[in-house]
């Protein structure tokens, strides 16, 4: 098994093993890491008490065409070959799917990506998957997989036939383990903020992306760690792409089963754009946008990101995925994300009130916000003012009361978007919401795009909020006092 982004592929490991002097050939397009294979898989089959044929040996990848890295081939390289000398049963050999790096004393070290290669192999049709030991438990997560895990690989040689020093493979299902968990962060620890709460809530509802503007103390980052809070938990479908990415990247324990909840993730502001998007030599690795799908990227001091780097982010806010070419191919990520920005008014952040306490020129003030370009901050839905904490200000809300609304509001939406394929306003065409609703409540956008304060791609946005608003009061569609709450959270003025 060979992954391209999350897409598997089964690879067919042949060998041949005929006279001459002794060498060891791969060949399919493997990159670096997979063509030194040949030395640990020689010294992983010494190692296990098992002879090394002294004879000419060439191993081909299929399909040819196929790139392929990473040493998670090991394991169906070693059987392969002694397959081709016949020190294994070649025709129990060809009943496995073979994943696992090869340490040179024998064992078989765990790889990234089982979750996704496991479940490939099983549409591929596989009856049985060989995985490391210290992945059993993440690719038993697989529905109808068999995975038997394999500690050494004299483990795998003796269940196939040859004279190895190790016991037989044993299948090796998830543990039923009980892990305390963490309480996420609630919103009653957030006191007063209710332009920015309401904020919040209808972000969630719709799937909305949300900037945040205020001094630096005033909740922004307590408000955006608590959005997760108050998503609904992943569904199946969901929950299996999403903990394929951390897969991938090597983010996940297998443990704690399949992740329900929505990830968040917030990048530091000295991430660089393969950080956020992805990267990598070779075949590119998924990026913060990809771990952050169906949760929540944060972009904490959003200003102090370098312009290039939040402009890649526009195409994954367009599209939701992002498709990344490199020499040896391109990978494709998921990347359907709620984007929440945080950023001080200035430099210093005391630009706010009054502005009494700013040290800062109104140029530099003016290219602070300016590092936020216009085509980003076109694609934001909500735009919000975080005052300053008061001590006046009193705890708000739960979470849990809040996750409710959020909950009642994506169910109204699902049950009208679910013929379409959609689930939140979020994601639905500027096209349908147009034609679903009345002139008269368009009447208050069509009037701010004449004026310019609004554009084509806005009109849509602010109409899927105004749609959100709605599902949050229970109505069936967007009235004319929805449409103009929907401008104002836009404009960045609490309704």
């Amino acid at each position: 098994m060979v992954l391209t982004g999350l897409a598997g592929h089964v690879i067919d490991v042949e060998a041949h093993v005929a006279r001459g002097l002794p060498a060891f050939t791969i060949v399919g397009l493997p990159d670096a890491s997979l063509a030194e294979a040949k030395d640990r898989v020689r010294a992983a089959v010494a190692s296990s008490g098992v002879e090394w044929p002294r004879q000419r040996i060439t191993v081909n990848l299929s399909p040819a065409s196929l790139p392929k890295s990473g040493p998670a081939t090991d394991l169906a390289i070693a059987v392969a070959v002694l397959a081709a000398a016949r020190t294994v049963d070649a025709r129990r050999a060809r009943e496995l799917v073979l994943l696992g790096e090869l340490g040179l004393d024998g064992r078989v070290r765990p790889v990234r990506g089982v979750l996704p290669a496991v479940a490939a192999a099983v549409d591929a049709g596989a009856a049985r998957v060989v995985v490391p030991a210290g992945n059993a438990a993440e690719a038993a997560l697989v529905s109808g997989a068999q995975v038997e895990g394999a500690a050494a690989l004299a483990t795998v040689l003796r269940a196939l036939g040859a004279d190895a020093r190790a016991e037989s493979v044993e299948p090796v299902h998830a543990p039923a383990v009980a892990h305390a968990r963490i309480s996420p962060p609630d919103l009653a620890d957030v006191r007063g903020q209710q332009a920015a709460r309401t904020a919040l809530e209808v972000a969630a509802a719709g799937g909305h992306h949300l900037l945040m503007l205020g001094p630096p103390g005033a909740g922004k980052t307590m408000l955006a760690e608590r959005l997760p809070g108050i998503l609904p938990d992943l569904d199946d479908a969901e929950a299996i792409r999403v903990t394929a990415v951390h897969s991938l990247a090597g983010a996940f324990d297998p443990a704690d089963g399949l992740m329900r909840r929505p990830p968040f993730e917030a990048p530091h502001h000295t991430a660089s754009s393969a950080a956020i998007v992805g990267g990598g030599a070779g075949l590119a690795r998924p990026g913060a946008v990809s771990l952050a799908h169906a949760g929540v990227l944060f972009l904490d001091e959003a200003p102090e990101f370098p312009t290039r780097v939040l402009d890649t982010l526009r195409q994954p806010l367009e599209r939701g995925e992002i498709v990344l070419h490199r020499a040896h191919g391109a990978t494709r990520y998921p990347a359907r994300f709620q984007l929440v920005l945080a950023a001080n008014p200035c430099p210093c952040g005391r630009f706010a009130g009054t502005g009494e306490g700013c040290s800062c020129a109104p140029i530099a003030r003016r290219r602070y916000l300016s590092r936020l370009s216009g085509p980003l901050l076109d694609r934001i839905d909500i735009q919000v003012q975080v005052a300053a904490a008061a001590r006046a200000d009193e705890p708000g809300e739960p979470s849990g009361a809040v996750a409710a609304r959020v909950a009642e509001a994506r169910a109204a939406a699902t049950e009208r978007l679910a013929p379409c394929g959609w689930r939140v306003s979020a994601e639905v065409p500027g096209t349908w919401l147009r034609e679903a609703t009345s002139r008269a409540a368009c009447a208050g956008l069509w009037r701010a795009v004449d004026r310019g304060a609004l554009t084509a791609r806005g009109f849509d946005r602010a109409l899927r909020l105004a749609w959100t608003l709605a599902d949050l009061e229970g109505v069936a569609s967007p009235g004319v006092d929805h449409v103009a709450e929907a401008l104002a959270l836009r404009q960045g003025v609490a309704a």
